[in-house]
């Protein structure tokens, strides 16, 4: 097995064409890449922390069954949140994805991130359990459309462009409820906390899920 070091240098591409190659066990690359994406897409959701992992673990080998129809159209990683919410979707059997009234194309993304902080104090971190929960309840008080906007953009970084793909919104649409959420939480989350903190897929979990994973994919090789 190659070293960690190389593993975290292989692209995404790379990585698939080796999968699909036969080199089954890279699926693990995959797998530790995108865990805190898709444990912050289930916990937006409102599912706890057990439900999440049951829901990355479908998602992952959804992906993995499918991954010869990825096409590259978009990045892996929207391609996986997307699976991911559908997940999310299908469990709760009520996240809508309406088209919204047509915006203005032209409006502001004011994308600078709201939880940016260059000033590295750790005094001004989020320091313990109870405050983060605090936080993560309050992020999920949002209503959804406007949370999974916030948590794709927010949380885990994703451009206007594939959270719009993802949520199969407009960008336009991403740029109004991305705002709207902001202004939901202005006066509860503050620019200083790090989107690291919240809702964040502990590295002991990490090991877990490869293993979860792994072994539902040797089952699903064993019995083809």
């Amino acid at each position: 097995m190659e070293s960690s070091q190389t593993l975290n240098a292989i692209t995404d591409t790379e990585a698939i064409r080796r999968i699909l190659n036969g080199e089954t066990g890279l699926y693990e690359v995959i797998v530790r890449r995108y865990n805190s994406y898709l444990y912050k897409v289930g916990r937006s959701y409102g599912f706890n922390h057990a439900d999440t992992e049951d829901l990355m673990q479908e998602a992952y080998v959804n992906a993995y069954i499918h991954l010869n129809g990825f096409e590259s159209r978009s990045s892996l990683k929207t391609w996986i949140v997307k699976i991911m919410l559908n997940q999310c979707y299908h469990k709760k059997q009520k996240f809508s994805y309406q088209k919204e009234i047509s915006v203005q194309d032209g409006i502001e993304d004011k994308s600078t991130p709201m939880f940016s902080n260059h000033n590295t104090d750790t005094g001004k971190t989020v320091a313990n359990n109870e405050l983060k929960q605090v936080l993560e309840e309050a992020v999920n008080h949002i209503p959804e459309d406007y949370r999974m906007v916030f948590t794709l953009r927010e949380l885990n970084g994703m451009s206007v462009n594939e959270t719009a793909d993802a949520l199969h919104i407009s960008e336009s649409n991403v740029k109004v409820r991305l705002n709207r959420a902001k202004g939901m939480l202005r006066n509860e989350i503050r620019k200083t906390y790090s989107p690291g903190e919240i809702f964040e897929f502990n590295l002991i979990y990490c090991d877990g899920m490869v293993d979860r994973v792994m072994k539902a994919i040797a089952e699903i090789r064993e019995n083809n």
